[in-house]
């Protein structure tokens, strides 16, 4: 996030690139970059004539180094943008001529998604040197409503933890899928606002009651009512509700358990650090590490291993997916 911001910033002062070479499994600052690029460097009467936008597989290098190199037409520079830049893989490497001296009345935009270049490649050099070279990195799970958090900062929005955590439950790491549903929520909600798993259910249609944060919540509290209520839940809506991310999730958390119980520093911030949680849920550790003891976490992490195979149809073919989760739940909690 801070380096797309960065590279946005330098644009903003002036110092424009001659190339942009934009890639990475996480498309989501791809397309923002590449959106204030094609915004913003040349005035709406200047477009029509300076600025052309390409795709990978109707273009190729030589189509687009030709492109590049011609001159912009009454305006200080010319933009070219190559999207799904991905589909020119094979033959990227000819574009080493051209970033050895970039025309410089041209910024040429790469949008090469979900791969990245080389290090080692001399094009890849060449373009570092010459120009951009940004890579978008997927997140991983627990770093996403740390993402959320700072997004809806920079908007002036808070969010409850839990709503983040509900959101990245339901809506996976797709940046961009949670910064679509983020803006409806803006939508709706007043500038300034604290957005509340309430808010998040009421609009987006996830039950801040019945979902996989909730269980792992009751599991870890040993909660045995409120742990079959969200199953039978789960087994009524299996769509919205599929087993395997279930199964998933939960052996994420007992391995959390277990990686608890081998801390030898316990503080709240080094749990959270090692555990990679956020301080306001270290409190449900340490309670679900009080009721799960290292033999009886260990054995939940087996059960679990046990359901993801008879969730996938070995052993249980025609067994119903809520009938092993509430299985499932019976050898935990037992």
């Amino acid at each position: 996030m801070e380096e797309a911001l960065q590279i946005v910033k330098t644009i903003k002062q002036g110092d424009i690139k001659p190339i942009y070479f934009l890639m990475g499994e996480e498309p989501y600052y791809i397309d923002k970059i590449a959106d204030y690029l094609e915004d913003n460097l040349l005035a709406e009467e200047e477009k029509g004539f300076n600025q052309m936008v390409l795709y990978g597989r109707d273009t190729s290098i030589d189509e687009i180094i030709s492109n590049a190199k011609r001159y912009p037409m009454m305006a200080p520079r010319q933009v070219v943008i190559i999207k799904e830049a991905q589909d020119l893989s094979r033959t990227i490497d000819k574009l080493e001529k051209y970033a050895e001296n970039p025309q410089e009345t041209t910024t040429l935009v790469f949008c090469y998604k979900y791969k990245k270049l080389d290090k080692r490649k001399k094009v890849y050099k060449l373009i570092a040197k010459k120009g951009v070279m940004f890579e978008g990195k997927k997140l991983y799970e627990n770093q996403v409503p740390d993402w959320i958090q700072k997004t809806l900062k920079s908007r002036n929005y808070q969010i409850a933890p839990k709503a983040a955590q509900m959101l990245v439950e339901f809506l996976g790491i797709e940046l961009g899928k949670i910064d679509n549903e983020l803006q409806k929520l803006q939508l709706i909600v007043p500038e300034g606002s604290l957005i509340t798993p309430e808010l998040i259910e009421e609009n987006i249609g996830i039950s801040k009651d019945f979902n996989n944060f909730e269980l792992r919540k009751a599991l870890g509290e040993r909660d045995v009512v409120k742990a079959h209520q969200i199953v039978n839940y789960f087994s009524q809506n299996p769509k919205d509700n599929p087993m395997v991310v279930t199964v998933s999730l939960l052996y994420g958390y007992f391995s959390q358990i277990l990686q608890y119980h081998g801390l030898g520093d316990k503080s709240k911030a080094n749990v959270a650090k090692i555990l990679k949680v956020n301080p306001y849920f270290v409190n449900d550790y340490v309670i679900a590490a009080r009721n799960y003891p290292m033999k009886k976490a260990s054995y939940a992490v087996g059960y679990l291993r046990e359901a993801d195979v008879k969730g996938k149809g070995v052993g249980a073919a025609n067994v119903p997916q809520g009938d092993l989760l509430k299985e499932l739940l019976v050898k935990i909690m037992a």
